[in-house]
C-alpha cells in the first residue's frame, strides 16, 4: 500500500479547496456546533472517491461522512481523514489549513498525508518508514526530528487553540520560543526538525491528528498521552485526550 499514488488527487483537492478559498466562502455550523463549508464537503468526495478506487479493502472513516463513524475499525487497518483541518483557518484565510488521510492500524498510525494547499507544502509518511516533504516540482526532502539537546526547546502551536494550560505547560518547562501553526502543520514543523515539542490541552479528533502522528512518528517523533504512555486510535466516538507531541529530547526534559 503505497500513499504517494494519492498525490494526484490530494493535489487535485488541494486546488479544488483554494478555488473555493479565493472567494466568499458559506459557513454552515454542524450539529455539534462546528463549521463546515463547501471546501469540506468538496475535498472529502474526492479524497473518498480515490481511497475506495485504490484501496477498495480498507474502511474509511471521515469528519463528513456521519455514516462512517460506525464504522467497525477493531484491530484493523483503516483510513481516517479529514478533508479540511483547520475550518477555521481556512475561513479566516490564514493559509494555514491542510489535507489529511492517515492510515491506521492495530490502533497505530502507520502512514499518512498532510498537504498544505495555501503553503504548498506537502508531507509523507509511507509504510516503509520513509518521511519526507514534497514541493510543487515533486523535489523530496527528507524528514527528522531536531535533536535540540541541552539547548532552549521551541514550541509549536496554534493561533486559534493556545488554552491557559498550554500556557502552563511552557512555563513550567522553560520554554519562551514559541512558532505558530495551524491544524496539522504543528506536526509537520516538529517533523522537519522546526521546532520541538506541541502540547495539546484541548478537544481533537482522531481524523485531526492521524496523518500528522504518523509522519512526525516516521520521522523520529512521539506522540504520547500527558502521562507519557502511547496514543492509540480506534477510541469510542475517535474522541483524543489531551496530548504532547514531541522529539525524543524534548520528551526525556518534559515528561520523565
Amino acid at each position: 500500500m503505497r500513499l504517494k499514488d494519492l498525490i494526484g488527487a490530494v493535489r487535485d483537492a488541494g486546488q479544488k479547496a483554494m478555488d473555493i478559498y479565493a472567494r466568499d466562502v458559506e459557513v454552515v455550523l454542524k450539529l455539534d456546533s462546528s463549521p463546515v463549508t463547501e471546501a469540506d464537503l468538496a475535498v472529502d468526495e474526492i479524497l473518498t472517491k480515490e481511497l475506495a478506487r485504490l484501496f477498495p479493502e480498507c474502511p474509511i472513516v471521515t469528519e463528513e461522512q456521519a455514516s462512517t463513524h460506525n464504522v467497525d475499525v477493531k484491530n484493523g487497518r483503516f483510513f481516517l481523514v479529514d478533508p479540511i483541518d483547520g475550518t477555521k483557518e481556512f475561513i479566516n484565510k490564514t493559509g494555514e489549513f491542510t489535507i489529511n488521510i492517515g492510515l491506521i492500524e492495530n490502533n497505530v498510525p502507520i502512514a499518512g498525508i498532510v498537504y498544505a494547499p495555501a503553503q504548498g507544502r506537502l508531507f509523507i509518511a509511507e509504510t516503509d518508514g520513509s518521511c519526507y516533504e514534497l514541493d510543487e516540482d515533486n523535489l523530496r526532502t527528507n524528514l527528522k526530528v531536531r535533536n535540540c539537546g541541552e539547548n532552549a526547546m521551541i514550541a509549536v502551536a496554534s493561533r486559534s487553540h493556545n488554552t491557559p494550560d498550554t500556557q502552563a505547560f511552557l512555563d513550567d518547562n522553560g520554554i519562551s520560543d514559541c512558532v505558530s501553526a495551524g491544524s496539522s502543520l504543528k506536526f509537520c514543523v516538529l517533523a522537519a526538525g522546526e521546532a520541538d515539542i506541541y502540547p495539546r490541552f484541548g478537544p481533537t479528533m482522531e481524523w485531526d491528528t492521524a496523518a500528522g502522528h504518523a509522519i512526525l512518528s516516521a520521522a523520529g517523533g512521539h506522540v504520547l498521552n500527558i502521562d507519557g504512555t502511547p496514543f492509540s486510535y480506534g477510541k469510542p466516538e475517535f474522541r483524543n485526550p489531551n496530548f504532547i507531541a514531541c522529539s525524543p529530547q524534548a520528551s526525556k526534559r518534559c515528561l520523565s
